[in-house]
């Protein structure tokens, strides 16, 4: 498979810790991944659904001990304590590799070692790059084999260079109370022990896509961001690409695959989807900004997802998907989970594989967070650009939250550092969904709270340096709040499919061709230049949402100034100057 020495030195290490019975190399082959497959459902690891509905569609049930990221075990392992930051939690490596190495040693005894290698981003692209997972886990491989490109050509484009991220996985005993999912920034390193749930165990996703990605953006000069990629065509057949940053429960999904309202669809406009959750950009040639998804597949959230809030995604699970922690409909061996339609079935089994009967019960039958990993290429609007490895250029980035009032429906930055301030203010108001009290404001940062591998301080004075290598070909900053409420709590407007009209006029501000307002935090547009032919909304309902109330604002800075005294004398200059600047605007 592959002669390249660091790789084989890695593999023969980690053999003699963990002792497997056997060593598989993936190959990425079909009949490789199917015979896996049916490996996995003699042993029940896996269930095969209903083939004529849901062909190549598998369900898997995980541990009932085992069913999120747990942030509060996951560690950056940085040589100084320092360089991890206050947002993360740090273990000090030395001691790290010690307690990781006790807990997997002989735990792949009885086991199969496979070894999966796999590029995060199109192989050979200039923007990817490579990583090498080991796993005792069936389910690992053939989701790595959905999310990311696998196989022989990644060692073909490795050749004999170091350069490449080693990831070990071991299921162990599922033991909660000693699971830990650590990174090595310094070493290109990541291991996980003691779980089997996707976001702990599929590697490449955001423990090397974000976590070890964003320290090796900082190093080499680019950014690894928790962002969508999304094409916008205009009547004109004109694409423009924007890359978006939300804290989860904010519509980031709804927004990757939107569906434009049907006057749009009619004038001829439509959306390409290139990526619903990561995007790694570079600054090229030409000087501006290119994004590519890193991905090669949707690891998405099933409660919620139909075929009105997101017709796409809906579309995208229909054939060669892994569902996990759904509930089976044992009438027809379908799967269904909450808010997926009115009906749910009534001779089934829960997440947990009991009896369950949707019609009676009051508990759920999927988990609230079980998903479902499907093909990128299987989303009807996935972008002609997706494996393209050059990127697409970005016009606009954009950053959101959930607020119920304070921040604007959409306002633009003056410029890139405040727009790298707007960025780190960023925040959302708890819903009943989170524990705890609702209404309090959360900050996450970019949305990479949970997902930097370094210290936020020098996080923000990355982004600020990009600003600077950019100059003028820098995309244009903005925020959006889809969220406001009226006085009886509801939602004042509309979201889903009519959010292209905001980003029309985020469009139209990038080439020039619309006006807006100053206020004390950035520009906001005229009310008469959003699109609102056809909504439910007047004019003086959308002016409403889009006003800034400076004794909101005054209260928002306040707490901006406490965010930020974690961050201590790391904290750039710029951003306490720009937070200088909106305390005294609103004077």
């Amino acid at each position: 498979m592959t002669s390249n020495k660091s790789v084989l030195n890695w593999i023969e290490d980690m053999k003699k810790l963990v002792c497997p019975d056997k060593l598989v190399w993936i190959d990425g082959s079909e009949e490789q991944l199917e015979a896996l497959r049916a490996e996995a459902c003699s042993t029940g690891e896996m269930i095969k659904l209903n083939q004529e509905k849901l062909p190549g569609c598998y369900l898997h049930r995980t541990a009932v001990n085992d069913v999120a990221r747990v942030e509060d075990r996951t560690f950056i392992c940085s040589r100084k304590e320092e360089d991890a930051g206050p947002t993360n939690h740090w273990k000090d490596p030395k001691e790290a590799y010690k307690m990781l190495y006790d807990i997997a040693r002989g735990s792949y005894k009885g086991r199969t070692m496979y070894v999966i290698p796999y590029s995060m981003g199109p192989i050979g692209s200039p923007l990817a790059k490579i990583g090498v997972e080991l796993t005792d886990s069936i389910y690992v491989v053939l989701n790595m084999s959905i999310m990311a490109r696998v196989g022989q050509k990644v060692w073909d484009t490795l050749g004999d260079s170091n350069d490449w991220v080693r990831g070990l996985h071991c299921k162990c005993d599922i033991d909660a109370e000693k699971r830990y999912i650590c990174h090595f920034p310094e070493d290109n390193t990541i291991i996980s022990v003691n779980s089997g749930y996707g976001g702990n165990v599929l590697l490449g996703k955001k423990c090397f896509a974000l976590r070890i990605a964003s320290y090796l953006g900082k190093n080499e000069g680019w950014l690894a961001e928790h962002m969508l990629i999304l094409g916008i065509q205009n009547p004109k057949g004109e694409i423009k690409y924007v890359a978006a940053a939300f804290p989860s429960a904010c519509g980031k999904t709804n927004l990757a695959m939107l569906i434009p309202p049907e006057s749009y669809r009619k004038k001829g406009y439509k959306i390409w989807t290139v990526g619903d959750d990561i995007a790694w950009m570079r600054q090229g040639e030409d000087g501006r900004l290119y994004a590519i998804n890193p991905e090669n597949g949707f690891f998405g959230v099933a409660p919620g997802t139909n075929e009105k809030s997101n017709p796409n995604a809906l579309a995208t699970t229909k054939s060669g998907t892994i569902f996990t922690n759904v509930a089976q409909n044992l009438d027809d061996n379908t799967v269904w989970w909450e808010g997926l339609d009115k009906n749910p079935p009534k001779n089934a089994l829960n997440w947990k594989g009991e009896p369950w009967d949707g019609t009676t019960s009051d508990q759920k039958g999927a988990h609230p967070n079980s998903r479902f990993t499907a093909p990128a290429k299987n989303c009807p609007c996935i972008s002609p650009e997706f494996d393209k490895g050059t990127g697409v250029p970005i016009s606009a980035i954009i950053f959101g939250g959930r607020r119920a009032q304070t921040t604007p429906l959409v306002y633009q930055s003056r410029d890139w550092n405040n727009g790298v301030f707007v960025g780190s203010i960023m925040a959302s108001e708890t819903t009943a969904a989170a524990a705890g009290a609702v209404g309090v404001v959360r900050r996450d940062p970019m949305a990479m709270l949970p997902f930097c591998g370094y210290h936020m301080g020098d996080y923000f004075k990355h982004w600020i340096e990009m600003g600077k290598k950019l100059g003028e070909n820098a995309p244009k900053i903005f925020n959006v709040n889809w969220f406001r409420l009226d006085d009886e709590g509801h939602f004042i407007w509309p979201g889903f499919g009519d959010n292209l009209r905001v980003l029309e006029w985020i469009l139209e501000r990038c080439e020039g061709k619309a006006d807006a307002v100053e206020t004390p935090i950035g520009y906001v547009p005229k009310p008469e230049d959003i699109n609102i032919e056809g909504l439910d909304i007047s004019l003086d309902t959308l002016k409403s949402i889009l006003e800034v109330n400076k004794e909101q604002w005054a209260k928002e800075a306040d707490g901006i100034e406490e965010f930020y005294k974690k961050f201590g004398d790391k904290l750039p200059q710029e951003l306490r100057d720009q937070l200088a600047t909106l305390k005294n605007n609103l004077k």
